[in-house]
């Protein structure tokens, strides 16, 4: 286990990389942070001899940390509560890229993941990367029987890099976790923890494999949107290989338009396709940044990239979908009743008092031109009011909010007059019909009824092996009760009984030594 000395070593050394680029300041100031928290960044940017004023530039900080940080830093882009509105605007721009790692090491960790001569998978392979990542690096080639394809190889050395890192994570986020106060409120070590689910599948590419091969099956009937096919054979934990996508990145706007392509419609086509995997579907990609998505000749979207991929639960996606619907209509009351089923918010606050707050943030932004309406502002309004109501952090929607504000960039990108909230709820309105509605209600009702009956066979099973019938043999006679010699609750046990013998047999010998019994 690594020692408190060595996680306070890597932490000083952080805090002086983020404190030269006067990245803690933010943290020193505010008067929410645990004293002892502001005391370290303190001290961090006093060692460095920093002053407080200038521009912070977190994302440099986080790229120069290293290949953790920075998808640290990615995760906390999603989390203005915890690292404040500025810094999370920032991080939202860490681009996660660094130089690429030789080809003979490629080449290495190749061959030696599949235990044969990469000419036996290849039959050409580029070796200089299409891009370099802070996990992996991916490759252009061609494989044997002539088919072009990506191949993804984890960088050497990441897995042991990253497991090292946070470990120190863990152990920060505890100790801030137990200052309690607004440090519990905002759960870091859960955080953290989610944070770590989603790199350790990162560094597993037949996982990451897996995961395109579930959103290629579940996005089947979408038209417009599309996953590469998987290459099996050529992937494993180390090397995923996919087929090759000859498409437009779609943060080329000119090229898409100098193509003829309808931008509007390529818009609409996003926002859709995240709320199909989101809402109806429960599974989606999460990292929905420019550099993974493509425009084919035909207009079709085409993502890729699958490490990080988000899941919701049906009643989390119900709750979801009429929170988003409540908000586009202004049902405030309603969306405060979700908070509360939820549990979301504590039940000792006031439903109508959480939908006045809720109300604040909304109806600012009602009315305006569309070009004014953002999710992202609509998700810095929530996070503000979170504080008042004694709201803790749910982690299993902090995919889902990075990713709305991801897709709504790119959207409002190719089409500036898209307005985010006219796009969903047509379709929202649609699925709470489809999944709420009465005959919903129905169907639920007779599915869980149907499975409740089924269990009842097994459920009486089970009674009978607790409580056998009686077999053939007549009953047995009442027994006396009898007090064991080991039994406590006569107020002593076995030792009591032999100090009893031994004292009743001293006194025996002491009569008949003194001549009292004859």
């Amino acid at each position: 286990m690594t020692s408190s000395l060595v996680h306070l070593s890597r932490l000083f050394r952080w805090g002086v990389t983020l404190a030269r680029r006067r990245a803690l300041v933010g943290i020193e100031n505010d008067p929410n942070a645990p004293l002892a928290v502001r005391q370290f960044v303190r001290l961090a940017r006093l060692a460095t001899l920093t002053g407080k004023r200038g521009k912070p530039d977190y994302a440099g900080a986080f790229r120069a940390i290293g290949p953790a940080a920075i998808k640290l830093g990615q995760s906390l882009a999603t989390r203005p509560d915890l690292v404040g509105e500025e810094a999370a605007n920032n991080l939202l721009s860490l681009q996660d890229s660094l130089p690429p790692v030789p080809f003979a090491q490629i080449r290495a960790a190749i061959e030696s993941s599949f235990g044969q001569p990469l000419e036996n998978l290849f039959s050409e392979i580029d070796p200089e990367p299409v891009g370099a990542a802070s996990i992996a690096q991916v490759h252009r080639a061609v494989t044997t029987d002539g088919r072009k394809v990506a191949v993804k190889v984890l960088r050497p050395g990441i897995r042991e890099k990253f497991a090292r890192d946070i470990q120190t994570y863990e152990w920060a986020a505890a100790h801030v976790e137990a200052m309690g106060g607004e440090a519990a409120r905002l759960r870091p070590r859960l955080t953290i923890a989610n944070f770590k689910r989603w790199t350790n599948s990162e560094l597993d590419l037949r996982r990451e494999a897996a995961s395109a091969s579930e959103l290629a099956e579940q996005m089947a009937g979408v038209p417009g949107y599309r996953i590469p096919n998987v290459d099996w054979d050529r992937t494993n934990g180390r090397v995923m290989t996919v087929e090759w996508i000859d498409g437009i990145k779609i943060s080329r706007v000119e090229e898409l338009r100098a193509r003829g392509h309808d931008l509007a419609a390529i818009s609409e086509k996003l926002v859709i396709s995240f709320l199909t995997q989101a809402i109806s579907t429960g599974f989606f990609h999460a990292d929905m940044h420019q550099g993974n998505l493509f425009v084919e000749d035909d207009g079709t979207i085409v993502a890729i990239d699958f490490g990080i991929m988000g899941r919701i639960d049906r009643r989390a996606r119900q709750w979801l979908a009429e929170i988003l619907y409540g908000l586009t209509t202004g049902n405030y009351q309603r969306v405060a009743e979700i908070h509360f089923e939820a549990q979301y918010v504590p039940s000792y606050h006031s439903v109508g008092e959480f939908a006045t707050a809720l109300r604040a943030v909304g109806e600012p932004m009602r009315g305006k031109p569309v070009k004014e309406l953002s999710v992202g502002q609509m998700l810095d309004g929530l996070f503000a009011i979170t504080r008042d109501f004694d709201m803790q952090t749910q982690p299993h929607l902090l995919l889902l909010q990075k990713t709305m504000v991801m897709v709504e960039g790119i959207a409002t990108q190719l089409n500036p007059d898209i307005n985010m909230w006219d796009t969903a709820a047509p379709y929202v309105r649609e699925w709470i019909r489809d999944e709420l509605g009465p005959e919903a209600a129905l169907a639920d009702r007779l599915k869980q009824d149907t499975e409740t009956l089924l269990r009842l066979p097994g459920l009486i099973r089970r009674v009978e092996e607790m409580f056998p019938p009686k077999g053939g043999a007549p009953e047995p006679p009442p027994l006396p009760e009898i007090v064991l010699f080991t039994d406590k609750r006569e107020g002593r046990g076995v030792l009591g009984y032999v100090l009893a013998a031994v004292l009743g047999g001293g006194a025996v010998w002491g009569a008949l030594a003194a001549g009292w019994i004859g």
